[in-house]
């Protein structure tokens, strides 16, 4: 029987951690499961736009004892006039959903999804930002569980009675007055496509942060399986000299799958949450197009 049941800091953290830190394979997956293990296993589905089926494949089939978890309702707090299109979420409603999904300070949690490989990336960083200490992101999905002849369940586990304490901030955020700073004494990264980060001269509110380098989340991902470190050590390469490293995209979902990725290198990078949605609520901040980063107007510090 299966059982699921401060801010910013002026260098880059360079952690001990290993890869497997941070991802877990479905091979390592299933064997904690069967071992007993504290494992608790969320499934995060998109609920808007072409995701609107999320919950309903979970219904006809899941990894046994795993939870879902709405990105939409979970995930995402309550937007207001400046806070962009994907707030944080409330420190006790998270805490109230992270019992209910049955995870405890001891858990294990496993997060995965079915399409886009960011959205399971979003609820690594919400949970490990949370304080929640030991989260892994499912490498592959639920189809690499799939693959290695892992059995789906139909039964939708009881809620639990976890006793997780929300401590948010135990990864950094940037906020907007961190910008200028990072864009000129660190490495500013834009993980948006790179159209959505060239914008058009034409269009106010497209471009990009003046100073921010473009490197596309989904280049952290051979279909859904994250890169191996050699390879994204290679595409970060320009940006692992030892300063300290922010990242934004549209929403604040893409640019935590760069997170994910830098954590399995071992660097612990910033994240700024409100990304380019909450960036362009106030007109007086500066914004650039085209394919070069140029340079961020406002004082270092």
């Amino acid at each position: 029987m299966y059982f699921c049941a401060n801010r910013h800091r002026r260098d880059v953290a360079m952690r001990p951690d290993s890869s497997e830190d941070v991802v877990m394979s479905a091979m390592r997956l299933d064997d904690a499961l069967r071992s007993g293990a504290k494992v608790v296993v969320l499934e995060v589905g998109r609920e808007g736009e072409d995701h609107s089926e999320a919950r309903h494949s979970y219904l006809t089939g899941h990894i046994p004892g795993a939870h879902y978890v709405s990105f939409e309702a979970d995930l995402v707090g309550s937007r207001t006039g400046s806070s962009g299109n994907g707030p944080l979420p409330h420190a006790g409603g998270l805490q109230e959903r992270l019992r209910t999904w049955g995870v405890d300070d001891g858990s294990t949690v496993v997060v995965h999804t079915r399409r886009n490989p960011a959205v399971a990336a979003r609820a690594w960083w919400v949970l490990r930002w949370a304080g929640v200490a030991n989260v892994r992101w499912l490498n592959g999905g639920l189809a690499a569980w799939r693959a290695i002849g892992g059995a789906l369940d139909v039964d939708v586990p009881p809620p639990g009675a976890g006793t997780a304490v929300v401590r948010p901030g135990a990864l950094p955020v940037l906020a907007a007055e961190d910008i200028g700073r990072l864009a000129t004494s660190g490495h500013l990264i834009d993980a948006r496509a790179p159209e959505a980060y060239a914008g058009d001269a034409r269009r106010t509110g497209t471009g990009h942060i003046p100073g921010a380098h473009s490197v596309p989340g989904g280049q952290n991902f051979a279909g859904d399986e994250l890169l191996d470190v050699e390879e994204l050590s290679a595409l970060y390469a320009a940006h692992l000299d030892g300063r300290e490293i922010g990242v934004y995209c549209g929403s604040g979902v893409s640019a935590t799958a760069t997170v994910l990725a830098l954590a399995a290198l071992g660097v612990e990078a910033a994240l700024y949450p409100g990304s380019w949605s909450a960036w362009i609520t106030d007109p007086t901040r500066p914004t650039t197009t085209g394919s070069d980063p140029g340079a961020h107007p406002l004082p270092a510090g």
